[in-house]
């Protein structure tokens, strides 16, 4: 592993900065095509990491990447999530850790996305009314059978990250942190600990709609923007995190990417941490 990729679960080698596909307007005309353009672009610019889900549009971001990017290049890696399903009443997403369900779900995304194996599934979400083992059990069996390469978790405790590693081996965990929202600081101790990759979501939005005065001031002193310092700082905080800001408009895409060049001082990286 160096300061710019990881390698998930031991050896799937990232980039360590991706791309977070769900801001992507997956409907017809215009931004969808925007939407292609911009995946296709995400590609262009080195990033090998991108993150989707079933619930994104109930597959229809899924569709969308694979529309964009099928065949894909080598080394690129679309990480898909299970376990919300919608309401054929309401229409409304609801945690279901069934494991008909989250086999289906599979199965589904793997038509979507047009492949014959997932080499990153994360659940979504841990189902409280399933027990645990019958969720990541599912997971497994879908592992041995070939059509899952690696199993993550999405926010979730160290207490229930304890308890998954007991039933399998955990690649990624992916929980909301950022600079301004470090409340599962001790998960990220314990993905360090194990060397599970760490996938922040929601990276920078709290830094951009309320930035500090000291993000703003790091910002100015590296003539870059607040996002840009929240996501160098996340990079240089852990070893094993890996960002995946999203976003719909190009020249964000571009200015993200760029925080993979920023290196902070150790005066900054202290006036951050304060933060």
């Amino acid at each position: 592993m160096s300061w710019s990729t990881f390698r998930i679960g031991g050896d799937l080698e990232v980039g360590r900065l991706g791309f977070g596909a769900m801001r992507l307007p997956t409907g017809p005309g215009p931004a969808r095509e925007t939407s292609l353009a911009l995946a296709r672009r995400v590609v262009e610019l080195g990033i090998t990491l991108i993150d989707t889900a079933h619930l994104y549009g109930w597959g229809a971001n899924e569709e969308l990447l694979a529309e964009a990017l099928h065949p894909y290049a080598d080394g690129l890696l679309i990480t898909t999530k299970v376990g919300v399903a919608r309401s054929a009443a309401s229409g409304e997403g609801h945690l279901d850790g069934r494991p008909d369900v989250l086999r289906d779900q599979v199965e589904q995304g793997l038509r979507r996305l047009r492949v014959e194996r997932i080499e990153l599934l994360q659940l979504h979400r841990i189902d409280p009314e399933v027990p645990l083992a019958d969720q990541l059990g599912a997971l497994r069996e879908l592992q041995v059978q070939g059509k899952v390469g690696r199993i993550g978790l999405s926010e979730v405790t160290v207490a229930e990250l304890g308890q998954a590693r007991e039933i399998v081996e955990v690649a990624s965990v992916q929980n909301r942190y950022s600079l301004v929202d470090r409340a599962h600081e001790p998960v990220l101790k314990a993905c360090e600990a194990a060397g599970i990759a760490f996938l922040p979501w929601r990276p920078v939005a709290g830094a951009v709609s309320g930035a500090t005065a000291e993000i703003a001031a790091v910002a100015a002193e590296l003539s870059a923007t607040p996002a840009q310092v929240s996501l160098a700082w996340l990079l240089d905080h852990s070893p094993v995190i890996l960002p995946i800001p999203g976003t719909a408009r190009l020249e964000h895409l571009e200015e993200n990417l760029a925080a993979a060049q920023l290196r902070l001082s150790p005066a900054q990286r202290d006036r951050l941490g304060r933060v």
